[in-house]
């Protein structure tokens, strides 16, 4: 359990650190290049450490063995923490995710940068799921 509450508590650290740059949703400014990509990279590192965090819940509290991203998501609307709405969200973040290795592309870059305030509220709530189980 101890293992568990770090890894949640380092996943809303750097959650918190992506929250304070996303902006709220709807929030709609042209940035810098250097404010977009530091967004991105923010998305990056926080969604990474929010599916591990999950899938260490899944593994230690519902006996669930999830390998990936797509996986977690999957298994998270199946106990509950995502609705299927929610989950179709988080299933395309996990796509918007595996494009970061594209931000060289000013296209691909300002696309991520304009959902990037929806993904910061959807891991702020899945990740809320499994803080809340915690207590």
């Amino acid at each position: 359990m101890e293992r568990l509450e770090a890894r949640v508590s380092v996943a809303r650290k750097a959650l918190n650190t992506f929250l304070d740059l996303a902006g709220p949703v709807g929030y709609a400014i042209r940035p810098s290049s250097e404010r977009r990509d530091a967004a991105i990279q923010r998305f990056e590192y926080s969604f990474e450490a929010v599916w591990k965090a999950v899938q260490l819940y899944l593994s230690q509290e519902e006996a669930l063995s999830i390998g990936s991203p797509k996986g977690c998501i999957r298994a998270s609307r199946e106990v509950g923490f995502l609705d299927e709405s929610e989950a179709e969200t988080a299933l395309k973040m996990a796509d918007a995710r595996n494009l970061t290795a594209h931000t060289y592309d000013e296209g691909v870059a300002n696309s991520l940068y304009e959902n990037l305030p929806a993904y910061a509220a959807s891991l702020d709530l899945w990740l809320g799921k499994v803080e809340k189980s915690l207590q």
